[in-house]
């Protein structure tokens, strides 16, 4: 018999600071059986009981060992994995604690924190460098035949539809055409955009600034994601993708999706 699961990303910018903005209640609400947050932005001795133990989930983690304060990934299972790996192999990617991957039977799942291009030529570089290597490390488990789910904060808004305000961001990172012209790889090489496979013309946004009000004029961008393995979306395993603009507490909003194993 098929069992149904909810997966639920979200990046929390700073899990502390979303802890006092009702982190707890929202993570009940959002009832999922697989949980990833992301920019936790904290060591390990920083991770309170509370944090780490959620009745019900045993809860992973991978911290900078390059910066406090920064990046950090985080997830929460109620099933348990099979293995859990932290970062790809490569170390300056991997001390940012950026990529946590867990095995399940029916499924790998990663939860990454992509990198943000903004700062400087360098990042940019880094983040397109982060996207090849990455992808090849994943490529190899879809090569063989298995499924892949890959959640997480990707940076960038993949075509117009995702932000509000495309023109005027097309000479900035995070909708540079060199970025965009990543995701398209991803989809050509095999994985789905699983928003788009069910909301193929929906306008929602999962990332807000936090000036001018964004938020409210609903002024966002869609740079959180679940990308699945074709052979997910192809054998029916998806189920519902969505976005849940209702949940607050970060500049990010939640981003789930639906499965069967």
């Amino acid at each position: 018999m098929s069992e149904k699961l909810k997966l639920i990303s979200w990046n929390v910018n700073g899990l502390r600071a979303a802890v006092n903005k009702d982190f707890f209640n929202s993570f009940k609400t959002l009832d999922a059986d697989i949980f990833a947050i992301q920019e936790t932005k904290l060591q390990e001795h920083q991770l309170t009981h509370e944090m780490k133990h959620i009745d019900g989930y045993e809860s992973f983690w991978s911290h900078s060992s390059v910066k406090k304060g920064y990046s950090g990934v985080g997830v929460y299972t109620k099933i348990k994995p099979q293995y859990v790996r932290h970062g790809i192999g490569i170390p300056e990617y991997d001390n940012e604690g950026r990529i946590l991957e867990l095995g399940f039977k029916d499924f790998v799942f990663f939860n990454i924190y992509f990198p943000n291009g903004q700062m400087s030529e360098e990042r940019l570089q880094y983040k397109l460098d982060f996207y090849r290597d990455f992808f090849e490390y994943a490529d190899t488990y879809k090569k063989a035949g298995q499924c892949l789910i890959i959640t997480g904060d990707y940076n960038t808004a993949h075509n117009e539809i995702d932000l509000k305000n495309p023109k005027p961001n097309e000479k900035y990172s995070g909708f540079l055409r060199i970025e965009r012209d990543w995701l398209d790889k991803i989809i050509e090489n095999g994985y789905t955009d699983t928003f788009r496979h069910f909301h193929p013309d929906t306008v929602k946004y999962s990332w807000w600034s936090y000036r001018f009000k964004a938020r409210e004029r609903n002024a966002g961008w869609r740079i959180d994601y679940f990308f699945v393995s074709e052979n997910m979306a192809d054998n029916g395993q998806i189920q519902d993708a969505f976005i849940d603009n209702e949940i607050y507490g970060s500049d990010h909003c939640p981003v789930g999706l639906v499965i069967t194993t």
